[in-house]
């Protein structure tokens, strides 16, 4: 204790050379007393991560450049200490299996001084947190892989324990002893899921040990510049969640896109914690044909082709999960997950790996047609998957550019020909894209005006439509999902801001930042530098857009987001843009909301979809799970029962035979929602025609 305390005495110490040598000694031997055994007499010795001078001058550069650009101009001042402190540890211990009451207690002394810390580019006490947690990383994971080879005889799995899974507002262990015991409750789940898996002991004790022979390694090659980066990214996400530090050759780290270098699945990656997790799907990857994988999944382990063995990916670092993933186009890789909708348990998904072709995420359109109440309608949809543009061709002045709003107005003129009574635009999943072509795609279906504000600490501008001519001017439905994102919301809102017309689906994402990359002298800073405002002067962010007529929800709303993130910036309001409006919608609205809860209440499509998520929300409130094996299996039997029934009762209602298993249940959520939006549609098209509604 009284070395810890000398350790963590630092900035009152003695001079800076002998606080090195003091600071080497030190943390030589609080490592060494965590290292496994055995591993000193062969030589393997777990050395303390140490910084550098030029780290040093990076760190104040960063934080300079984040005070200078960032939209809120938070000081860093004792508040934003706090608040960095409090990130920093929950970075490197969200579970809080790692530190004790008394380590934090000692943390805590320093807790007020970060700010200063930072600003003198001063990181011993970074470091000096980073190497105890290096060290009771090395001690857990030691005592798993040394549990892992006896399990049969060390666990009991006749108790009646429970182990808690949410460990958000969990207290920390009130001592070394206590710490242990967790640890040794998280090895008997993990155990467990294996065997429900249907894993034999020996197998299990083969995965066990792989697995934390592998976590030993990665443990020992952590460095000083991943100490560093993980430090100074607590920093910058106490800005917001946006904010990031990428070291040099990094500089994709937060954001893997696999379809436009490599071979993958089509998938936007990021870390969360230990995991990784699966932000959004690239529309028409691979991951997204297949169906299997969702925003939201966090993949835990990585396997080559149908049969190769699955590595484990907890802990690894996102580029290496990401080699794992990559690979030759027309092979597979197979996922291991922790499915968004079931964090309780694990599925093995196999995918094809291919390169995204840009033309199969071009817009589309199809035309529906079909009869209601006597009447015969042609409905026109035009999906977009995305706002793209060829920047390159733009720039060169070419005049049919590739781009969303070309594409757009090329099959709004092939629907005219075919005389559609209506249009319906498809956003959902659509996480934006180019600005610019939010801007012009708003302009086919307005006269002119504004279509978005882009507001900085500085100064509000406008971006607008001043081109008179309208391509469309039926009746227009925009539908929209929880991960409709960006541009997607700029152009939902301009449409539900002008009276222009019909939202339907669920709250968008949320996301009404703007976010600049600026170069440093290593690395680079990517900092939120303004807000998205819609004509009315309200915000995106956060609140996304609402919904007209809201569906059943496809995706967790507490879990996928940006009001999931924590640190999002609040929503807010700026002044509204003077525009002219079509006139209001409202006595529409309220009708056609009468019709849908009225079909909602028997629609089969709906009531599944309505289950389900009720379901799924049902289980992500769970917070511990039995450790006891038989009452595992048995709450495992409960909930796949439950999952199996929803499924089978819609199969019923469409004539379709009974599934026995949940692992025969396919994904088909999103299609569901087409029936009711063309019926939705015609609705909307009858009342437009009764009110002679006009655009």
């Amino acid at each position: 204790m009284k070395n810890r305390m000398t350790l963590l005495n630092w900035k009152k110490a003695a001079p800076k050379n002998y606080l090195t040598k003091l600071l080497t000694v030190l943390l030589f031997f609080l490592l060494q007393s965590a290292l496994p055994a055995g591993a000193a007499e062969s030589g393997k010795e777990l050395s303390p991560v140490r910084h550098t001078d030029g780290q040093a001058e990076i760190c104040t550069e960063i934080v300079q450049n984040i005070q200078q650009q960032h939209y809120t101009g938070r000081p860093l001042d004792d508040d934003l200490s706090a608040a960095i402190f409090k990130q920093y540890l929950s970075r490197l211990d969200p579970l809080k299996n790692l530190f004790t009451r008394e380590d934090v207690k000692r943390f805590s002394r320093y807790k007020y001084e970060i700010d200063d810390f930072l600003k003198s580019g001063e990181l011993s006490f970074a470091f000096d947190v980073f190497n105890l947690y290096l060290a009771r990383s090395l001690e857990r994971t030691r005592y798993f892989y040394d549990t892992s080879n006896k399990w049969q005889e060390k666990l009991n799995f006749s108790k009646n324990e429970q182990i808690r899974t949410d460990r958000k507002d969990a207290p920390w262990p009130r001592d070394r002893e206590a710490m242990t015991a967790f640890w040794k409750k998280e090895l008997k789940n993990r155990i467990l899921s294996l065997k429900l898996e249907g894993n034999s002991p020996q197998e299990i004790t083969e995965t066990l040990t792989k697995t934390y022979k592998s976590r030993l390694n990665s443990i020992y090659q952590i460095t000083g510049k991943d100490t560093f980066e993980t430090y100074m990214n607590s920093v910058a996400e106490c800005f917001d969640p946006h904010t990031q530090y990428f070291a040099p050759k990094k500089s994709e780290n937060f954001d893997i896109h696999m379809s436009q270098s490599l071979e993958g699945i089509g998938a936007v990656l990021q870390s969360e914690y230990q995991y990784t997790k699966v932000v959004r799907l690239i529309p028409a990857g691979p991951a997204d044909k297949s169906k299997k994988l969702r925003p939201g999944d966090k993949i835990i382990g990585v396997g080559e082709g149908r049969n190769g063995g699955m590595k484990d990916t907890v802990g690894l670092r996102l580029d290496n999960v990401v080699k794992l993933i990559r690979g030759p186009k027309d092979t597979f890789v197979r996922l291991k997950i922790i499915p968004a909708r079931k964090k309780d348990s694990s599925e093995i998904i196999s995918i094809k790996r291919d390169k995204v072709k840009l033309k199969e995420q071009s817009a589309k359109k199809k035309v529906v047609s079909f009869s209601r109440n006597g009447s015969d309608f042609r409905l026109g949809i035009i999906e977009i998957p995305a706002f793209y543009m060829d920047f390159d061709a733009y720039r060169n002045g070419e005049e049919n550019y590739k781009s969303t709003t070309n594409d757009v107005a090329r099959l709004l003129n092939e629907l005219k020909d075919e005389e559609i009574d209506g249009l319906i635009i498809d956003l959902r999943n659509n996480g934006g894209g180019s600005l610019k072509e939010a801007q012009r795609l708003t302009g086919l279906f307005i006269k002119s005006g504004p279509v978005v504000q882009i507001k900085t600490k500085y100064r509000v501008t406008r971006l607008y439509d001043d081109d008179p001519a309208i391509e469309y001017t039926g009746p227009l439905m925009v539908m929209i999902n929880r991960m409709s994102a960006s541009a997607s919301e700029i152009f939902a809102g301009a449409v539900k801001d002008y009276n222009r017309g019909i939202i339907v689906g669920t709250s968008s994402f949320g996301k009404g930042t703007v976010q600049s990359l600026t170069g440093l002298s290593t690395g680079k800073l990517k900092v939120t530098s303004a807000k998205f405002f819609r004509v009315t002067g309200e915000s995106t962010q956060k609140h996304g857009i609402p919904p007209d007529i809201e569906y059943p929800h496809i995706y967790d709303t507490v879990q996928i987001g940006e009001s999931s993130l924590e640190g999002a910036l609040p929503y807010d309001k700026t002044g509204s843009a003077p525009y002219n409006k079509y006139p209001p919608l409202d006595e529409c609205i309220d009708q056609l909301n009468r019709f849908y809860r009225d079909m909602a209440e028997e629609h089969s499509g709906l009531v599944y979809l309505t289950e389900k998520y009720k379901l799924a929300r049902k289980r992500h409130k769970i917070k511990s799970l039995p450790l006891n094996e038989t009452r595992r299996k048995e709450y495992q039997a409960r909930h796949e029962n439950l999952e199996l029934e929803i499924e089978n009762r819609y199969r019923k209602s469409i004539g379709k035979e009974k599934l026995d298993s949940v692992s025969d249940i396919q994904e088909h959520d999103e299609d569901l929602l087409l029936e009711p939006t063309r019926l939705l549609m015609a609705e909307f098209i009858h009342i437009a025609g009764e009110k002679d509604y006009r655009w």
